[in-house]
């Protein structure tokens, strides 16, 4: 349990309670409201018409916060300060700050009672320990209380909770005793280093297994036993001894200068050094599907030519000198795996910008390393870099180690009766009911892959994993656009925005932020307007307040700007103009 001041921002507040738990980067985080399981039954703006007359200020005009976490205040009906009157907001000024105050859960444990920094807290390398490190086995209480969306719709509703950065923790209804979760918000996790960020590092483990676990978002069978296996090396290694992380040959100016030592020679995919002018290029046969509705045509093979961030295909490889059948650009698409191992099925999803929305084609490999190849050409294309870069060798590895990783072991290295695995708590609950008497098996076959990874190693492998998933790092929302009927999920990402189809998850479109001129809310109306080259997007919340929507987008944007200059400040200032839609 920490003191929190309630008087501060939001942001402000996260930022001080980071700083007290040693976890840098405190803007990826933020603190949301626990959710019952009834809030995923029902839109935030259904609750929204049955409450309308408790989320007005006096003058009528609605509160520019995000009043669902005012409303779930028991102590709270109004969302305004007690014995104050309710806060006057005008649409165009900051919000009046809070009377001071601390809001406490439990002064006997509190860290933070009496000293500001994590170093001049007695006990704070236990502190430090304990936090770096989970129970082995949560509380029943614990597992009762999480939540399982059962589909892309309550995974939209996950996202009602989250407060008002740019308001104080008292503005917003929230009062003594009342409990508030610290989560990482932001899914742009900056320099992660197992020197400095122990507590980070686990946090984000923690967060990640459990949205697998809950199956917040979606993953095959080889890929669920792989987190199990990750999973199970963690435990295993949590009462070892580890390695010291401060006895390492390479410190950080050597690790800077090799770093740019591989930026400066980039990668060897040119065949020598001397052949400066040439352009790196990929080709070889794959099979290729445009699909459509009602048609029952299959996979055709073409040669396809990687090059200058765009794909090319002819019938063979005798045609490369005439024009292709198509040219696909690259850049700003969408690229997403399409693999299952136990099937050898390695493709590749493409979905291009066009005019009327987006363009769907599949691409199917014949090996891993052939995948491995295309795949990191194609990711790296979307995000405006060529087969030259200097990463791309480096992603062709990842992207095959992912795939070891999910190849079951001859024959598991633990005996099955030296263990209690309780499959439940390591896999989510429809792979358990799949394989059922199989799991721990087939966990013990997959841990044979991990069993040398150290405790750290274990838990930042199995956060690469989960950022691999197709389905990572998406804020899901269910909004309707001005002028339609039909209701639609936008997914907001660290480097676009999509429209979204809400019952396949399909994209209808995707925006990059790099084409977005301004993003700004219409406080009257609770509609959000975001301004493209191409497009202007209006369009209302019916899961979250607009205010949340908006603070994804600005937060994003504010963790693009970060850079490695040590000497790099964090401006909150600049974070609160670019999350708090006031002019």
């Amino acid at each position: 349990d920490f003191r929190v001041d309630f008087s501060k921002k939001t942001f402000n507040a996260v930022v001080q309670l980071c700083k007290e738990l040693g976890i840098r980067y405190p803007e990826e985080l933020s603190f949301c409201k626990p959710l019952s399981h009834d809030d995923l039954k029902h839109n935030y703006s259904e609750k929204q018409m049955k409450k309308k007359s408790s989320t007005t200020v006096k003058n009528g005009t609605p509160a520019d916060t995000n009043s669902f976490i005012a409303n779930k205040s028991h102590t709270s009906s109004n969302g305004s300060l007690d014995r104050t009157a309710a806060s006057h907001h005008s649409p165009n000024k900051t919000p009046i700050s809070s009377p001071g105050g601390t809001w406490r859960f439990n002064s006997n444990n509190g860290v933070g009672s009496h000293n500001s920094t994590m170093d001049s807290i007695d006990g704070a390398d236990d502190l430090s320990s304990s936090l770096a490190n989970s129970p082995m086995l949560p509380s029943e209480e614990a597992r009762n209380s999480l939540l399982r969306p059962k589909s892309l719709l309550e995974r939209a509703r996950i996202n009602v909770g989250w407060l008002d950065s740019s308001l104080s923790i008292m503005e917003q209804g929230v009062r003594d005793f009342d409990t508030l979760l610290l989560r990482f918000k932001f899914f742009s996790f900056y320099d992660l280093n197992p020197k400095y960020d122990a507590v980070r590092i686990n946090l984000i483990f923690e967060q990640a297994k459990w949205a697998i676990m809950n199956e917040e978002i979606d993953c095959t069978e080889e890929e669920m036993l792989m987190f199990a296996a990750l999973q199970l090396q963690v435990t295993l290694q949590v009462n070892q001894p580890q390695p010291d992380m401060n006895s390492g040959n390479e410190d950080d100016i050597d690790r800077a200068l090799n770093e740019l030592q591989i930026s400066l020679e980039g990668s060897h995919v040119a065949s020598t050094p001397a052949d400066i002018m040439h352009i790196p290029e990929l080709a070889d046969y794959l099979r290729f599907m445009k699909p459509r509705r009602f048609t029952l045509k299959g996979f055709k093979q073409y040669y396809f030519t990687c090059k200058d961030m765009s794909l090319r295909y002819y019938k063979n490889n005798e045609s490369t000198k005439e024009d292709p059948i198509e040219k696909i650009n690259l850049r700003g698409c969408e690229v997403t795996p399409d693999v299952n191992i136990s099937q050898q099925r390695y493709g590749i999803k493409l979905e291009v910008p066009a005019s009327d929305g987006m363009t769907d084609y599949i691409i199917r490999c014949t090996s891993e390393e052939q995948y491995a190849r295309w795949m990191a050409a194609m990711r790296l294309a979307s995000k405006g870099k060529s087969l030259a870069d200097s990463s791309y060798d480096s992603e062709v590895k990842s992207i095959l180690a992912f795939l070891s990783m999910q190849h079951p072991a001859p024959a598991p290295v633990l005996n099955p009766e030296s263990l209690d695995i309780q499959p439940e708590h390591y896999m989510a609950p429809r792979f358990v009911r799949r394989i059922r008497g199989k799991a721990v098996q087939r966990i013990l076959e997959a841990h044979a892959n991990v069993k040398d990874l150290p405790l750290t190693d274990a838990k930042l492998q199995y956060i690469r994993a989960w950022q691999a998933l197709p389905e990572y790092g998406i804020a899901l929302f269910l909004v309707k656009h001005m002028g339609h009927k039909r209701e639609e999920l936008l997914g907001v990402a660290f480097n676009r925005i999509m429209r979204m189809d809400p019952n396949t998850g399909d994209h209808i479109k995707t925006w990059r932020y790099n084409t977005m001129k301004a993003w700004n809310v219409n406080w009257e109306t609770r509609h959000m307007m975001i301004q493209f080259e191409e497009d202007n997007v209006v369009f209302s919340c019916l899961t979250a307040d607009c205010k949340v929507v908006h603070e994804f987008i600005g937060g994003y944007i504010f963790l693009s700007m970060r850079t490695k200059d040590a000497n790099q400040n964090l401006n909150d200032e600049l974070f609160h103009k670019l999350t708090g839609g006031w002019v």
